[in-house]
């Protein structure tokens, strides 16, 4: 089988989706993908990111990490995407960087890819299965296919059984988080090989 081309992308606030992304891609390689971990530019002004020293902080940590453009979608196979929740929903920087896209998505250059999801937010009920099953729409759109965790590993029973995706409290991705994370990636990975080679 091929080596299948993964793009881990993220947003990240605060530094958890990060951490997730970090692990995912870190999984996905090990997994034998080509992996590209790749950033959502930072859209909000400059005045707020310094008004918060942790969001600022964050930024400086990941400013060498390349940002991700039409290209990197083109060139994966599949897409591991991690943002935090807004009022149920991703980040307007995320969803600003998908509205970018509808040049490759018409021409289909999105369709038959692969696709799955993860997010955290402030607390436990803070809209994260809202905020990935709407993501996992956007990748109907796409006419990408989705590939969530389901219940396909005990490991998701210890980090919070969530089969839509991995999500987590804010600055709280501990050793169990990690591992629902990897098997996430993994069986991204799988999927991916099967239907790419």
């Amino acid at each position: 089988m091929g080596q299948p081309k993964i793009a881990v992308v993220f947003y990240s606030t605060y530094g958890t989706n990060h951490q997730v992304a970090s692990a995912a891609a870190e999984a996905a390689r090990a997994a034998g993908a080509e992996v590209r971990l790749l950033r959502i530019a930072e859209t909000a002004p400059e005045s707020v990111v310094n008004g918060q020293e942790a969001w600022k902080a964050t930024l400086e940590k990941i400013k060498d990490i390349p940002t991700v453009t039409a290209d990197d979608m083109v060139w994966a196979d599949g897409y591991f995407i991690s943002a935090p929740t807004r009022f149920g929903g991703g980040p307007s920087q995320l969803r600003a960087f998908i509205d970018t896209l509808g040049g490759i998505w018409s021409q289909g250059q999105l369709a038959g890819k692969t696709f799955t999801a993860t997010t955290s937010a402030q607390n436990a009920h803070g809209g994260q299965e809202a905020t990935i099953l709407g993501l996992y729409t956007t990748a109907m759109h796409w006419g990408a296919i989705i590939v969530p965790p389901g219940y396909t590993d005990p490991v998701l029973y210890e980090a919070g059984g969530n089969p839509y995706g991995f999500s987590t409290e804010a600055g709280k991705f501990d050793e169990k988080g990690r591992a629902a994370v990897a098997h996430q990636a993994r069986r991204l990975v799988e999927i991916t090989q099967r239907l790419t080679a």
